[in-house]
C-alpha cells in the first residue's frame, strides 16, 4: 500500500483552483515530507498558496510545465506526482495547439522524466469532458470517450499516455476522471471562468444569470474540497495503479435550476437570460462512482447546497467587490482576450454592466 507517510509529492498546476486545495489536504498530513509545486501563475494564483507557503516543508517552482529542464529538476526526489496543470475547455476553442502543447504533450514529456526518476506514484488528473455528452447515465469508466472539444480530446491525449507507461513499462499510474468541481479560489474570469462563480459574481450584482442554450443541460457538481479528499485516496490506493477512475457525487442538476438556486441565495430577483448554445458544450454528464467507492470507500462529504452557500458567502466577503469582478467577466469567454471587440450585443451593454 502506497502510503503518504515520508512522501515528497510535485503538484502540477499547484497553484490552481483544484491543485491549491491538493496542496492544503496534502499539508494536512503531518507525515508528508515535502510538497512541490510547479505552476506558471497564468491560471494558478500565488495568493491561493498563502497558507501553504507558511509550512516550511512547502516549495514553490514558478514554471511552465513545457520546460523540460525545470520538470527534470522539479522531480528530483520526488516519489509522488499528482498532475493537474491544464489549460481548460473554453481556452482550447480559441487556442487548440497551445491547449494540446500543455494537455497532451507535456504530460507526454512529465511521464517520461518520472519514469525515469522511479516515481513511486503517478496520479494524472483528466476530466469528465473526455466522455462528451452522456449516452447512457450515469457513466461509469467504460462509457465511450467521443469528446466535443479540443480540451477533452487533449486531456484523453494524456490518459492515453499515461495508461500506456503503465501497460508498456508498468509504471505505478493512476487516472482520475473528476466531473465538474466548485468551491473557494473558483475562477470567475477569463477563459477560465465557470458557470458557478460567475453566476455568484453577476448574482451579487443584482444581475440575472447568463445561460447558453435551453438550460437543459446537466452537470455533476462536487466541492473542490471532497475533489480534493477523492484524489488523495486514489495515490494511497495500490488497488487503483493501472486503473482509470471516475469523481463526482453522483446526482445531476440542470444548469437553469442551479442558476435559480444560486439567485436565491444571493438575493437577486433577476430572472435569468438564454443566450445562443457555446460551441462544443456537452448535454449531459453524471457520474456512476461505483469504482472509486469500491476501491477507497471515499464519497463526497459536502451537499450543492451547502457548499453554494459557503461559496456565496466567500466572494461576498472576497478582497474584491462583486463590481471590480464583473469587469473581468466576458459573456463569451471562449473567445480569447479580443472577445469583448467590436461586440454590440444587448448582453455586453445591458447585462455585464458595462458603462
Amino acid at each position: 500500500m502506497t502510503t503518504l507517510q515520508d512522501a515528497s509529492v510535485l503538484v502540477t498546476g499547484g497553484a490552481g483552483f483544484i491543485g491549491s486545495h491538493v496542496v492544503d489536504r496534502l499539508l494536512e498530513n503531518e507525515t508528508v515530507a515535502r510538497v512541490r509545486v510547479i505552476d506558471n501563475l497564468v491560471n494558478g494564483r500565488s495568493e491561493n498558496l498563502a497558507a501553504a507557503a507558511r509550512d516550511p516543508r512547502f516549495e514553490f517552482v514558478k514554471a511552465d510545465i513545457r520546460d523540460e529542464d525545470q520538470l527534470d529538476a522539479a522531480l528530483d526526489g520526488v516519489s509522488v506526482v499528482m498532475h493537474l496543470a491544464c489549460l481548460g475547455v473554453r481556452h482550447s476553442l480559441h487556442a487548440p495547439l497551445e491547449n494540446h502543447e500543455v494537455n497532451a504533450t507535456a504530460t507526454l514529456n512529465l511521464l517520461e522524466i518520472a519514469r525515469r526518476k522511479s516515481v513511486d506514484k503517478f496520479v494524472h488528473v483528466s476530466t469528465s469532458e473526455v466522455y462528451g455528452t452522456a449516452r447512457y447515465a450515469p457513466m461509469d469508466e467504460g462509457h465511450p470517450t467521443f469528446p466535443e472539444t479540443v480540451y477533452g480530446g487533449s486531456k484523453l491525449a494524456g490518459e492515453a499516455y499515461a495508461r500506456a507507461a503503465y501497460r508498456t513499462h508498468r509504471m505505478p499510474v493512476v487516472v482520475a476522471r473528476p466531473f465538474n468541481t466548485y468551491g473557494p479560489r473558483s475562477h470567475f474570469e477569463g477563459d477560465s471562468g465557470e458557470v458557478i462563480p460567475r453566476t455568484i459574481v453577476r448574482a451579487l450584482c443584482g444581475l440575472p444569470a447568463l445561460i447558453f442554450g435551453d438550460g437543459k443541460q446537466t452537470r455533476d457538481f462536487t466541492q473542490v474540497r471532497d475533489t480534493a479528499a477523492g484524489l488523495i485516496s486514489l495515490v494511497e490506493c495500490d488497488a487503483a495503479i493501472g486503473e482509470t477512475v471516475n469523481l463526482g457525487s453522483g446526482k445531476e442538476i440542470e444548469i437553469a435550476e442551479l442558476c435559480a438556486m444560486i439567485a436565491r441565495m444571493a438575493g437577486c430577483d433577476a430572472a435569468s437570460v438564454h443566450l445562443s448554445a457555446r460551441p462544443g458544450d456537452v448535454r449531459r454528464l453524471v457520474v456512476d462512482p461505483t469504482l472509486i467507492e469500491s476501491l477507497t470507500a471515499f464519497t463526497p462529504s459536502v451537499s450543492l447546497k451547502d457548499g453554494l452557500t459557503e461559496l456565496v458567502e466567500w466572494f461576498r466577503g472576497g478582497p474584491m467587490s462583486p463590481r471590480e469582478m464583473l469587469l473581468q467577466i466576458e459573456e463569451q469567454n471562449w473567445r480569447g482576450a479580443d472577445s469583448r471587440d467590436g461586440d454590440s450585443s444587448v448582453e455586453h451593454k445591458n447585462l455585464v454592466g458595462a458603462e
